[in-house]
């Protein structure tokens, strides 16, 4: 199986990065795709320029996906200035044709930040043309719509978990690699008062403790023309 995250950010994949690994396992090829250029994510040096920024967060992700064995597009949009444009929306479908894409993962509708909102419904939207052949890109059409799930978003938001994955066996190895967003972990360190170790920690106890294990990961389906499927996707 194709298995692909759909972020608005490098590091957005944290939610969902125990659950890659685990269908990595199961023999499914990975695809990581930020649809912005993270240019935004340096709170410790906000005198940036964009272009230095954006190298630097498109260098972390690459090195985190090559070292999942996985594939990453970077569809480059401004960050924290993400709109729903027929550029943006051929840019993702072609995207996600290009990685095959059978299940994604991508961030919930409600969230504290609107680049991840945007994605929501640029998914929703793209996943559905990107296996209809109205809209032409260089890949061929999907042969039929993916599995998407929604990841639990940060914050005071209401997540009716309906899914879960053990992801016990995959804990460190997920943390290790987030560590290659090292941007990322100075400023959040900064921003909120903990790094990858912590984020990861609390909210994965507190679903394994819902799920009857040591570490989980909660997601939600997006419902929709071909989304939910009469079989089992998540490992």
């Amino acid at each position: 199986m194709n298995t692909v995250s759909i972020m608005a950010h490098a590091d957005d994949e944290m939610r969902c990065l125990g659950a890659l690994l685990k269908c990595r396992a199961r023999g499914d090829r990975l695809y990581f795709v930020t649809v912005t250029d993270g240019s935004k994510g340096f709170v410790q040096r906000p005198e940036i320029e964009r272009a230095e920024a954006a190298a630097i967060r498109h260098a972390e992700m690459s090195a985190l996906a090559a070292a999942a064995g996985g594939e990453y597009i970077n569809l480059g949009e401004p960050d924290e200035f993400l709109y729903d444009t027929p550029e943006v929306r051929m840019k993702l479908i072609e995207a996600i044709r290009q990685a095959g894409a059978e299940l994604i993962f991508t961030h919930y509708h409600e969230d504290y930040n609107a680049d991840h909102i945007a994605v929501n419904r640029l998914v929703h939207h793209c996943a559905m043309q990107a296996s209809l052949p109205v809209l032409p890109t260089a890949s061929a059409p999907l042969a039929a719509p993916p599995a998407i799930f929604q990841c639990e978003p940060f914050g005071a938001i209401h997540f009716p978990a309906s899914y879960y994955v053990d992801i016990s066996a995959y804990h460190e190895e997920k943390v290790r690699l987030l560590l290659h967003h090292a941007s990322q972990e100075t400023a959040m360190q900064m921003a909120v008062g903990s790094g990858f170790a912590g984020l990861c920690e609390r909210p994965e106890a507190f679903r394994g403790e819902q799920a009857g294990c040591r570490y989980a990961e909660a997601f939600i389906p997006m419902p929709g023309r071909g989304t939910i499927k009469p079989y089992p996707v998540l490992p």
